[in-house]
């Protein structure tokens, strides 16, 4: 092949170039105007949406472009928001890169009208194929712009975009996480003049929270609010309990310096937080914003800004968990200071270079995931560090597996299908599920026990097994044997118990095995964490009181307050709810009766 002779590219072509990396689709039109609608300072910004989403108009109340400014605007790197290169290590703004309205002119018919407040006139800038046209117009303050047929010089990018409907979606919920951040400024989205979020300004976040989702998850919230005094580091806003659990990540909103982003240790944060909280395939409702120094981070990793570096990973991943972790105890607890001292944390500083892969599900076209490699990195035993509590904190965690009489006073009324214990309280009634709350109180401390109690079978039946699942038994040996189980194999299908975990010293052997092949089948192979816990599981679950167990008065007491002393009495360790709360104000309505007259 002959190579032609070098020439330099027109500014449209090289502009396109550029497009490719920040306008993927119209979503990405629309973040990228209104992020400078908001570093511009609006306090009201109506998006409108049309032609299938090639046509967008955004219009703000913001400061406006100075009329010598708006054709410098328009070219390529240039910014009103950096001034030299340090300024790009401390970044306060959405947007920097001075990229978006070039790529934007350069795809697209675009029309911007704009007016500062020092001027009694405004701009009106007419651009095609990267030609900048520029007149004198009137107008209020603030800025008018409108991108019409997206897309117009390229038809392969046409190809690529999704239908009209998938489009807007991404773009509703673009608006949705924009709103969220900035509950200050009032939003309106409308889709072919029909408004679909509306929004009121200087409202604060649970208000804001309201207007874009239903009022009922209010009750369902807990507020999260952490300072680390020496950093500055600071996390507000709130997140679900368990028990309120969603079917998508869609509604777990993170944000840094409040700017919308899709952050794998923080992400990876809360999922530890909520481990063994929630079913497979549930996610909490999460809104949470991490305010940093912004010279500790760096947001000039990609074209789009999606991805975040720390300069040190690890204190955020343990700052962010620790505080999701206290905030879902102490709503039981109804405690007020956060601890000092912080459990786990997972060593990130060999990746603060992250990896990222495009998750090509329909559904987020901004959502990025840690690649699997470094995921598998990431939670490898090596990248798994835990402090030690020191004594006092040990003996305070034996004090509430051990001494759970010292909480306050249960009032037990009964049982119902000898399967649910039945809760007064004063304002409610409350339904425990006795098999998966003793469940919940033995897996912690089992979990917290620095070593396990076994129980030697002195005569023990040999038990016929598959030979794949000898296969799983053996490669979980090391792991059985931590948490007192021995188990011997005999022969190509042939097994017997050796050593069970004394709790479990009334349970057949045949029950405890099956129970376990069944939790160990699919475990990932060289996950400690993962086998562990299911061994751990497993051995809570066999050891609880059975549903359909009569109970007495006693017996449920002692559970009720063993429930209590846990760190989260919300779900059992698969994530099933344990209780279930009906209010008295619910009893007496079905009843037609007023609370305020009790003599009637």
């Amino acid at each position: 092949m002959i190579m032609k002779r070098i020439k330099k590219l027109s500014v449209n072509l090289i502009n396109q170039i550029a497009a490719g990396e920040v306008i993927e689709r119209p979503y990405s039109v629309v973040k990228e105007l209104v992020e400078n609608s908001v570093d511009a300072g609006a306090t009201k910004i109506e998006i409108n949406i049309s032609n299938e989403c090639r046509n967008i108009r955004i219009a703000d109340n913001g400061s406006g472009i100075h009329p010598d400014d708006i054709e410098l605007a328009f070219s390529k790197h240039a910014t009103s928001k950096l001034t030299d290169e340090a300024s790009l290590f401390n970044i306060k703004t959405l947007g920097f890169r001075g990229e978006a309205l070039a790529s934007i002119i350069s795809i697209a018919k675009v029309t911007c009208t704009t007016r500062t407040k020092d001027f009694d006139y405004g701009t009106k800038v007419v651009s095609q194929n990267s030609v900048v046209n520029a007149s004198q117009a009137g107008c209020a303050q603030g800025t008018i712009m409108e991108v019409n047929d997206l897309f117009f010089n390229q038809p392969a990018r046409l190809k690529f975009l999704k239908s009209a409907k998938t489009e807007f979606s991404y773009i509703q919920e673009l608006v949705q996480s924009l709103a969220l951040s900035n509950p200050k400024i009032a939003f309106i989205l409308k889709n072919n003049n029909q408004t679909v979020i509306s929004t009121t300004c200087n409202a604060d976040l649970l208000t804001r929270i309201t207007e874009l989702f239903p009022n009922n998850i209010i009750n369902e919230l807990k507020e999260v609010a952490k300072t680390d005094d020496l950093t500055g580091i600071k996390l507000t806003g709130y997140i679900s309990t368990p028990e309120y659990t969603r079917s998508s990540k869609k509604t777990m909103y993170t944000f840094v310096n409040s700017r919308t982003i899709k952050c794998p240790i923080i992400m990876k944060a809360i999922d530890i937080a909520y481990k063994n909280m929630m079913p497979q395939g549930r996610y909490p409702f999460v809104v949470l914003n991490l305010d940093i120094n912004p010279e500790e981070i760096d947001v000039n990793a990609h074209p789009t800004k999606r991805e975040i570096r720390y300069k040190n990973p690890n204190q955020i991943f343990n700052f962010v968990q620790s505080a999701i972790s206290y905030t879902l105890n102490a709503a039981v607890q109804n405690q007020t200071p956060f601890p000092q001292k912080d459990t786990k944390i997972i060593d990130f500083n060999s990746y603060t270079s992250i990896d990222f892969q495009k998750n090509n599900q329909e559904n987020d076209p901004d959502d990025y995931e840690i690649s699997l490699n470094t995921l598998q990195r990431i939670t490898d035993k090596p990248g798994l560090l835990y402090e030690k509590a020191d004594e006092a904190e040990q003996k305070k965690i034996e004090i509430n597996f051990e001494q759970p009489s010292k909480l306050k006073q249960i009032n037990v009324i009964g049982q119902f299908k000898n399967t649910y214990i039945l809760v007064e309280n004063e304002d409610n009634l409350e339904l425990i599920d006795q098999h998966i709350a003793q469940e919940r109180y033995i897996y912690e401390k089992l979990k917290n026990q620095k070593e396990a109690a076994s129980q030697l079978l002195i005569i023990s039946d040999v038990l016929d097994v598959m030979p794949e699942e000898i296969d799983i038994l053996e490669n979980a040996k090391s792991h059985l044997n931590k948490y007192g189980y021995k188990i011997d194999k005999i022969s190509n299908n042939q097994i017997i118990f050796r050593k069970i975990p004394q709790i479990l010293s009334k349970v057949k052997p045949q029950d405890i095995l099956s129970e376990l092949l069944e939790n160990l089948k699919d475990a990932p192979e060289n996950e400690l964490d993962t086998t562990e816990e299911r061994i751990l599981i497993t051995t809570a679950c066999k050891a609880s009181v059975k549903a359909g167990e009569r109970l007495t008065l006693w017996q449920m007491e002692e559970i009720v307050k063993q429930l209590r002393s846990t760190k989260n009495p919300y779900t059992c360790p698969h994530g099933r709810p344990i209780s279930h709360f009906i209010s008295h104000k619910e009893i007496a309505s079905y009843f037609a009766r007023n609370l305020e007259n009790k003599a009637k």
